[in-house]
C-alpha cells in the first residue's frame, strides 16, 4: 500500500510543479527537456544492475521505436503542463487519467490482450469517461467587448482553452497505448525500468535538438531557473511511474485493479491540492465531470474492484 500511495503523491506533485512554472517564470518547454535528464539519472540511481544496459542492441527495431517514443513523451508532457497552467490542474488530471479509454479500446479491438469479457456496464463506463472529459474541460467564459467611439463593436465569449484537455487526452492515451505495445512486444517484465530509461533518452535527444534550434535560430534564452525547474520535475516524473510499477507487483500485477483506484485517487487529490495551493475553484460542470470520472472508472473495472 505504501508504493500505491507514493505513486499517487508523486503524480500529484507533477501537476503542482508544472502549475507553479508561470509564477516563477519558468519556460515549460525548456523545463520539460531537462526533466528527462533528471529522469534518466533517477532511473540509473534506482537500477541495481547496470550491466543490464549491456544487453541493449541500439540498432534493433525495439530500441529504435522506444527512442522514437521519446518524441511523444515530450509532446504529452508539454500538453499536460499547458493544460494545468492555462485551464486548471483538475482538467489536466482528468484528461490524463481518462486517457485510459484509448489503451483499453486498443487492447480490446486491436491488440486483443484484454483478460476479461467486456459487458454493457464496461462500455457505458467508456462513454461516461468521454463525457467526464468534456465537462472537466469547460471553463467560465470571459466576455470581452471592443468599443469604438463609445459604441460596442463585438462581444466574444468563445474560448479555445477546451482544446488543451482534449489534446492532452489524445496525446496521453496514444502514449500509453504505445507503451503497452512496446513493452508487450519487445521487453521482458523485469526490463521495465530499462525501457523507461531508453524512452527518456529518446526524449532527451529530440528535446535537446529542438531546444538548440530554438536558442540559436529562434532567439530564445535558456534561463537557469528553467533548468532547475526541469531537474526538480524529473524526480517525481520518474518516481510516479516507478512506484506505480512496484504497486502493480505488490498487488499481483493486477493492472485492472490498480489503475482504476490510482486514477481516481490521483484526480481527487490533484483537485484538492490545486484548491489548497492555487485557490483553483471548480464550476458546477467541472464538479459533475469529476464525479462522472469516478463513476466511469468504477464501471470500466467493477469486476476487478469486487462490485
Amino acid at each position: 500500500m505504501l508504493y500505491f500511495l507514493l505513486a499517487v503523491l508523486f503524480t500529484v506533485a507533477l501537476y503542482m510543479i508544472m502549475r507553479a512554472y508561470p509564477r516563477y517564470q519558468v519556460n515549460s518547454f525548456h523545463a520539460v527537456v531537462f526533466n528527462y535528464y533528471s529522469c534518466v539519472v533517477t532511473g540509473l540511481f534506482l537500477t541495481p544492475e547496470l550491466k543490464a544496459f549491456q544487453e541493449i542492441q541500439w540498432n534493433s527495431e525495439g530500441t529504435i521505436l522506444t527512442l522514437a517514443l521519446g518524441t511523444l513523451f515530450v509532446i504529452a508532457f508539454m500538453s499536460i503542463g499547458l493544460t494545468a497552467q492555462k485551464v486548471s490542474v483538475t482538467a489536466a488530471s482528468l484528461a490524463g487519467n481518462m486517457s485510459l479509454v484509448i489503451p483499453v479500446l486498443f487492447g480490446l479491438f486491436i491488440f486483443k490482450n484484454t483478460n476479461k469479457e467486456f459487458t454493457v456496464l464496461n462500455y457505458t463506463g467508456l462513454v461516461i469517461a468521454l463525457a467526464a472529459l468534456a465537462l472537466g474541460a469547460i471553463q467560465k467564459q470571459q466576455k470581452t467587448t471592443e468599443f469604438e467611439d463609445g459604441q460596442p463593436l463585438r462581444v466574444s465569449v468563445f474560448s479555445y482553452a477546451w482544446l488543451l484537455p482534449v489534446f492532452t487526452f489524445l496525446a496521453s492515451g496514444t502514449n500509453n497505448t504505445l507503451i503497452n505495445y512496446l513493452t508487450m512486444s519487445y521487453y521482458r517484465p523485469e526490463q521495465t525500468t530499462l525501457f523507461m530509461i531508453i524512452a527518456c533518452s529518446g526524449a532527451i535527444l529530440i528535446g535537446t535538438l529542438v531546444l538548440i534550434y530554438k536558442i540559436f535560430f529562434g532567439g530564445e534564452k535558456l534561463e537557469f531557473r528553467s533548468v532547475i525547474g526541469g531537474l526538480i520535475l524529473g524526480v517525481p516524473n520518474f518516481l510516479s511511474l516507478y512506484f506505480l510499477l512496484l504497486a502493480l507487483g505488490s498487488f499481483g500485477n493486477s493492472a485492472a485493479f490498480v489503475f482504476p483506484i490510482y486514477n481516481i485517487l490521483s484526480m481527487l487529490v490533484s483537485s484538492f491540492a490545486a484548491w489548497v495551493l492555487y485557490k483553483e475553484k471548480l464550476n458546477n460542470l467541472n464538479r459533475l465531470g469529476l464525479a462522472l470520472a469516478v463513476i466511469a472508472i468504477v464501471l470500466i473495472s467493477y469486476q476487478e474492484l469486487g462490485f
